[in-house]
């Protein structure tokens, strides 16, 4: 049996947790389609109307919602309460530089902030804990959704945000964190750090790392267990549903449970939008089932992954979505942020590059490496030889601006880039992650 923050959700039986699935979503349709005129026109345009949901078996009936929609209807299209009642807003990035801005009420929050306390719990979490919280703060949802869950769980919490790996390490020490959430290519880096100062996995006071927000492997799960004497669990967000913790590992390590009284999930056909059967691979579909703000119904995620609803040693029933296999459509994930090749090639031709470019993407040390070969156009060629470094590090900045992280740029000689008969081979990703 495991640990649970709230036991009564989530070890409830699956038919009681169905029901509660279909009283939440009948009403959840309603306060949609009565306050988000942009989903009512989805809705009237399909031909369903609220009545016509009686639970969640009519849940195929509604329209998707996709990152285009929030796009379009960005910034407040999608807003579902007066702004009045808003305490928040969390963001993520988006392809043409306009972000998806998720809002959230006061009951939005709590919602979040216990499904993170849950995630915490289940990896043996309690109020003895230290939990240090590397993820990032500010607009990205890791930190404050950990950082919240922590505090309902009653942890001594060290809202340490990423970098500055000397600090971590000595207030990991210092305060005896047992705790780690960040994500793995950070844990990986602060244990090898760790062990070039000489600590042993058994001198690091480390229990738990609840790592997430980039892909990962089991051989990498592995080596950062090893390394700091440590079990590694796995934990699932995305900004547009409320952030980490809508699904999470328990000490199985087997796939993450969904918190299904909450979020009711589905898998698609990417290409039919046809709902699969469990156990089928496919695009990941979750619809909000109590959120006020900003309440998703049938969000495509692009992620393509199986649901399982195997029984489950920890006696949890919510069902389980097994680690994503990759996306359905372009999006990179490199080092927790989302990268689309589009806003590289919105920089280089504001830049007045030509869109001749390539990504190169591996792994060092578990550490994503990002690297841009860029051509320049031939007028340019002796200003560009001259002072090749000033503007490698120029367009280097604008695009850590767009992107929000720093991939290393080379300019390279025209015509130097393979060109491709079909579609241009903009991605080049050796990381090896499936």
């Amino acid at each position: 049996m495991g640990n649970y923050y709230q036991e009564e959700f989530e070890t409830m039986p699956v038919e009681e947790i169905k029901k509660l699935q279909s009283e939440k979503l009948v009403k959840q349709v309603k306060h949609v389609y009565d306050n988000v005129e942009y989903y009512r026109n989805m809705m009237d345009e399909k031909g369903v109307k609220p009545e016509d949901i009686h639970g969640i078996e009519d849940l195929h009936k509604l329209p998707f919602l996709s990152k285009a929609d929030l796009r379009e209807a960005y910034p407040k299209g999608l807003l579902a309460v007066p702004q009045d009642d808003v305490v928040r807003i969390q963001s993520t990035s988006g392809t043409t530089g306009k972000r998806v801005i998720a809002y959230y009420t006061q009951h939005d929050v709590d919602l979040w902030e216990e499904c993170c306390a849950r995630a915490i719990v289940a990896v043996g979490g309690t109020k003895e804990d230290v939990c240090q919280v590397c993820y990032g703060y500010g607009l990205f949802t890791g930190g404050p959704g950990l950082n919240g869950g922590s505090h309902k769980v009653g942890c001594m919490t060290l809202p340490m945000s990423s970098g500055n790996t000397e600090r971590q390490i000595q207030f990991m020490m210092d305060l005896q964190s047992t705790i780690l959430c960040c994500t793995p290519s950070y844990a990986a880096y602060i244990g090898e750090t760790l062990k070039e100062q000489g600590y042993k996995p058994e001198d690091i006071p480390l229990k738990a790392g609840i790592f997430g927000a980039e892909p990962w492997t089991e051989e990498m799960r592995h080596s950062i267990e090893e390394t700091m004497g440590i079990k590694a669990y796995d934990i699932y967000g995305l900004t547009e549903i409320s952030g980490p913790g809508v699904s999470f590992e328990c000490q199985e390590q087997t796939g993450m449970h969904i918190n299904e009284d909450h979020f009711l999930a589905e898998t698609i056909d990417p290409d039919t939008g046809e709902v699969l059967p469990e156990g089928s691979v496919g695009e990941l579909v979750f619809t909000c089932l109590d959120k006020e703000a900003f309440p998703m119904l049938r969000y495509r995620t692009r992620d393509l992954c199986i649901l399982s609803r195997e029984k489950c040693s920890c006696g949890r029933t919510f069902i389980k979505m097994k680690k994503p296999q990759g996306r359905s459509d372009d999006m990179l994930i490199i080092r927790g942020v989302n990268v689309f090749p589009s806003q590289i090639e919105t920089v280089l031709l504001k830049e007045g590059y030509t869109p001749n470019y390539q990504i190169v993407l591996d792994r060092e040390n578990n550490t994503d490496t990002f690297d841009v070969y860029v051509e320049y156009t031939p007028e340019d060629g002796d200003d560009v030889v001259k002072n090749i470094t000033a503007r490698e590090k120029k367009l280097q900045e604008r695009m850590k601006t767009m992107l929000g992280i720093n991939p290393k740029v080379h300019l390279a000689e025209p015509k130097s880039i393979t060109r491709s008969e079909g579609k241009a081979v903009r991605v080049i990703d050796r990381r090896k992650l499936h």
